[in-house]
């Protein structure tokens, strides 16, 4: 059998705003309320998808979720006709009605931890998706998110769906954002490491003091056993708490894997040489490239800006890695020289590719961001939703239905118009079609 790796990027919602609602997201924070273009952020994204099956990857889409949230807005206590709750929500709590307008579901990589087949006990891919009970905002999206993940990967002989972990702090769940997957090959049984940023029953422990750690010790483990690892196939490692509070609020933000890379920053963990040799020794003797950028060459502060780390590591058809990365580390001196040198280095990594996904950087996301991973065989493949692989005729109809449904430019005054959320449904609606997903959202069911 052959295997890949599939990435599954989210497509930009038709709601695309920046509302800064990321407490600890330094690029989210410092953009907050400027005008978005939903239009332009939708076709950046399909561009850099069709780049990537045009270079020979395996290339999916993923669904963005309804906003605003008008299901969450009447739990709320905000009654009356879907324009009446829109207007009192927006007058009455401002701030919920931002975080029910959230874009963020555009990050994958937040989406879901997934487990390949070859690394589970029962032989099936497996998915839990995200809690991410640190954020409000983010919390709204695990349902729809876990029927969007059935829609696309609905047979049960190969696929293992599991409901996002208990809506509690104690077991706060990031998704891929924290989890890589290091294996000689994508098919080969391989080592899954978890990345924490906090203890959630132990105090003592070292915690960021600025800004949240979103992502406990208990989460990883809970997903561990979901899918049925084995604990000579799992590593747990902490996240430096310092860079936490430095605006690394995921490990993507400081650290990247692919097959045989672990490509980091050197402040990216907590007790780093330890948790590599743990890696290291599970991995087996086949050779580990631990790619480290060092402070002096690069710093946290220009990592996170330019995000360096929220890149891409993919491996091409002729087996060379290449980095997909924002056109920002292609404009900050100290990364673009960072990245020729790299390709010196005799590293698997031979080429650096940069693409302009500027209006989701603004919000607080990168390349890595806005893909799920999902190592597949050939069988598996063809068991996907074959409506959500990416070709020309999808990336065709894709574009043309950006163009009848997105608007070019939306400013918050526009969320609380309810002729915005009459377009976003219709789309959507459209949307679901186009992909054959069913009925996923609350306004369909």
């Amino acid at each position: 059998m052959k295997q890949f790796e599939v990435n599954f990027d989210g497509l930009v919602g038709p709601t695309h705003n920046y509302a800064g609602l990321s407490f600890g997201n330094v690029a989210s924070l410092n953009n907050a309320k400027s005008n978005s273009s939903p239009k332009q952020a939708a076709k950046q994204g399909l561009k850099k998808m069709k780049a990537l099956a045009d270079m020979g990857m395996q290339q999916g889409v993923l669904a963005p979720q309804e906003r605003p949230d008008i299901l969450t807005l009447r739990r709320l206590g905000f009654t009356g006709t879907d324009a009446q709750v829109l207007e009192k929500a927006a007058k009455q709590a401002p701030a919920i009605f931002l975080a029910c307008c959230s874009a963020s579901s555009m990050w994958t990589a937040n989406a879901a931890t997934v487990s390949p087949s070859a690394d589970t006990a029962d032989g099936r891919v497996h998915f839990t998706p995200a809690n991410l009970t640190n954020k409000f905002h983010r919390s709204l999206e695990p349902e729809v998110t876990g029927r969007i993940l059935k829609a696309t990967f609905a047979d049960e002989r190969y696929f293992q769906h599991h409901s996002h972990l208990p809506d509690n702090e104690h077991f706060g769940d990031e998704g891929a954002a924290n989890h890589t997957r290091l294996c000689s090959d994508y098919g080969h049984a391989g080592v899954e490491m978890f990345v924490f940023g906090r203890y959630a029953f132990d105090a003592s422990k070292p915690a960021p003091k600025r800004f949240p750690a979103r992502q406990t010790l208990e989460a990883c483990q809970a997903i561990a056993r979901l899918h049925g690892l084995s604990d000579e196939g799992v590593v747990y490692v902490q996240q430096n708490p310092h860079v936490i509070d430095q605006g690394v609020f995921h490990n993507d933000v400081i650290a990247v894997g692919n097959r045989n890379v672990l490509f980091y920053h050197e402040q990216a963990f907590f007790n780093t040489q330890s948790a590599l040799d743990e890696i290291q020794r599970k991995y087996g003797d086949e050779k580990l490239h631990f790619i480290q950028v060092d402070t002096q060459d690069v710093s946290v502060e220009d990592a996170v800006k330019t995000y360096l780390f929220n890149t891409q590591i993919i491996s091409l058809p002729n087996d060379e890695m290449a980095i997909i990365a924002p056109t920002e580390c292609q404009e900050n001196p100290a990364v673009s020289r960072y990245l020729d040198k790299l390709l010196t280095l005799g590293t698997p990594i031979k080429q650096v590719h940069f693409f302009d996904v500027k209006q989701s950087m603004r919000n607080g996301g990168g390349p890595a961001c806005l893909r799920l991973r999902v190592a597949l065989t050939d069988q598996e493949v063809d068991a996907v939703n074959p409506n959500t692989l990416m070709n020309d005729s999808l990336f065709s109809r894709l574009n043309q239905w950006v163009d009848k449904h997105y608007r070019d430019e939306l400013t918050f005054d526009d969320l609380r118009d309810p002729q915005l959320l009459t377009e976003s449904r219709s789309a959507l609606d459209e949307l679901t079609q186009i992909m054959k997903l069913g009925s996923v959202y609350p306004f369909q069911r």
